[in-house]
């Protein structure tokens, strides 16, 4: 894989589907359907999903591709392949809470390299650049040309003073509880994958997720917060957080900087 053209691909689409986002979501309405298990999905995931499908297929067509909105048609993934969630957060943006994200990642053998997570209603926007190092880059966010570039580093833990960030729309008490073992400063909630953005930007220490979530909910922000030194861990074992699994399903994780200390947890 090429990664500069990669990373200039990604950001161009994540950017003209947030555009495409944003107008349906700044609308008087929005149709919401749900899939077959039961989650939503609104107009504004399915023209996002076209729009980053079509526009990668077209860049990369050898490339096996998965998307949320298309993976009732893939079976086993392979063990390198590009990863979307067009519209992560789907709740937050029915809710109209903002903290909905566009996601798009490159897994190379079962590990999240190279990815991009675009928030628009925030106007922020994290990626990888070629090297694999993470940067935030602020507006006006052109898809041609790049903005100026913040480089993204974890924080240094204190263990005796953790900033956590937990997500907003799926918080329960196995969360809280675990979320108690720890010695935590403060605690504040974010949406969609932000929460891996907060941790590689410093402004967390620990994200932990004992839920449901899938592969592409998490592959660009891993990659983003991999980028910035943190890790994104299996919950039970504590090995890094493997990708082309069946059916996509992820199991519960840890995202943290390096340096707390996970036997609290």
């Amino acid at each position: 894989m090429e990664h500069e053209r990669l990373i200039s691909e990604m950001r161009r689409l994540a950017l003209v589907a947030g555009d495409r986002i944003m107008e349906i979501y700044e609308g008087p309405d929005f149709e919401v359907k749900l899939k077959s298990d039961d989650s939503p999905v609104t107009e504004a995931d399915e023209a996002a999903d076209a729009l980053i499908s079509a526009g990668l297929r077209a860049a990369f067509p050898d490339v096996a591709l998965v998307t949320e909105e298309q993976a009732a048609s893939h079976g086993q993934s392979a063990r390198s392949f590009l990863i979307v969630d067009p519209l992560d957060g789907t709740k937050e943006f029915i809710n109209r809470r903002g903290d909905f994200t566009v996601n798009i990642a490159w897994v190379d053998e079962g590990t999240p390299v190279r990815g991009i997570v675009y928030a628009p209603a925030r106007g922020r926007m994290f990626y990888t650049l070629p090297d694999g190092s993470a940067v935030e880059e602020t507006g006006p966010f052109d898809p041609e040309v790049p903005g100026r570039q913040t480089p993204l580093r974890v924080s240094r833990p204190d263990n005796a003073a953790l900033m956590v960030v937990a997500s907003k729309s799926h918080r329960d008490q196995a969360t809280d509880d675990y979320i108690s073992r720890y010695d935590v400063r403060d605690m504040t909630s974010a949406g969609s994958s932000l929460k891996f953005c907060l941790v590689a930007s410093g402004e967390a220490d620990l994200y932990p997720r004992l839920g449901r979530t899938m592969e592409w909910d998490t592959a660009a922000g891993h990659a983003v917060l991999a980028g910035a030194g943190g890790h994104v861990l299996d919950f039970d074992t504590l090995a890094p957080l493997a990708y082309g699994k069946p059916g996509f399903e992820n199991p519960f994780f840890i995202a943290c900087a390096p340096g707390v200390d996970l036997r609290k947890g």
